[in-house]
């Protein structure tokens, strides 16, 4: 399925929640173009594997503004899309802010707390600032939940309700991104699911591994209690995690997976992201990240510059 087969994103973001989104709209059918400052994205530095997850099957223009003034714009302009994740005022200030572009573009601001906060951060930042972070703190959240989720899932979802508008009106907009009011809306989803309930919760099994327990619901619950040979903790789904944690403790996590096989408990394992990859990886592709400004050329002979 390629719905956005023949439109153009520009890609101006950095590091990861602009990346992830416009990784979103290449698996589209989009065609996506990032545009670099000449020292490039540091995840290409930084992180290389995930550079390749994020950028591969992209292209790479080098934005050097003090020689080369007219290619951003020039760019952008050719867009169906753009990408930004700059403190609010920079993009303007650059000239290839959403007012110096045609207005058929749907232009997206990726942000840390909306259209006129400077404040820096990252993903950690904007986790505390919305209440997310309260009810684990001080353990560390095992996924950068406001860039992916509040910031790069919530732009894919809006720009492709931008595009479908434009379909009507043949005008796009502007939209901005919050990743810390988008992390407070998912605060409010946290509470027992972080661990206060025995029926919801990670146990530690005889061999170091980790079993996930999810049977909120009864019958699940009483289903499970049936297996463990424990129908005296049926009722006590809320509190019963000493006896839960002693009982897992005592046999091996493949052991309790054969157990449950086949059974609605909503029990799983805690797999590694290689053991995840077999079952739950995407098909393998041959593309790969496009080298710091591979594309820059090519471009610029498109464009018409010199």
């Amino acid at each position: 399925m390629e719905p956005l087969r023949d439109q153009l994103v520009v890609d101006l973001t950095r590091n990861l929640p602009g990346p992830f989104a416009s990784r979103e709209l290449l698996r589209l059918g989009a065609r996506v173009v990032r545009l670099e400052a000449p020292d490039g994205d540091p995840v290409r530095n930084v992180s290389p594997a995930w550079d390749a997850r994020l950028n591969a099957g992209k292209e790479s223009v080098v934005w050097d503004r003090q020689r080369d003034p007219e290619l951003a714009r020039a760019l952008c302009s050719r867009a169906d899309v753009v990408l930004e994740g700059f403190r609010p005022g920079v993009a303007s200030r650059l000239g290839i802010g959403a007012t110096d572009l045609p207005d058929r573009i749907v232009y997206c601001s990726i942000t840390g707390f909306g259209e006129r906060d400077v404040r820096a951060g990252h993903d950690l930042n904007y986790m505390g600032w919305a209440g997310a972070l309260a009810p684990t703190a001080p353990s560390m959240p095992p996924l950068p939940f406001a860039d992916l989720g509040a910031g790069a899932l919530t732009a894919v979802a809006r720009i492709l309700a931008a595009l479908l508008q434009r379909e009507r009106t043949g005008r796009g907009t502007h939209i901005v991104v919050s990743m810390t009011h988008g992390a407070h809306e998912l605060a409010h989803f946290a509470g027992a699911l972080t661990g206060s309930l025995a029926c919801y919760r990670i146990y530690e099994c005889a061999d170091g591994r980790f079993l996930t327990v999810a049977a909120l619901e009864p019958k699940f619950w009483q289903r499970l209690c049936e297996l463990l040979e424990r129908p005296d903790l049926v009722p006590r789904a809320n509190d019963a995690h000493a006896e839960l944690e002693a009982i897992f403790h005592a046999r091996p996590l493949q052991e309790w997976l054969q157990l449950c096989e086949g059974e609605d408990v909503c029990v799983g394992p805690v797999s590694t992201v290689d053991e995840a990859s077999r079952t739950f990886g995407f098909p393998n592709s041959s593309a790969i990240a496009p080298a710091l400004g591979e594309h820059t050329g090519d471009w610029r002979t498109a464009l018409g510059l010199k």
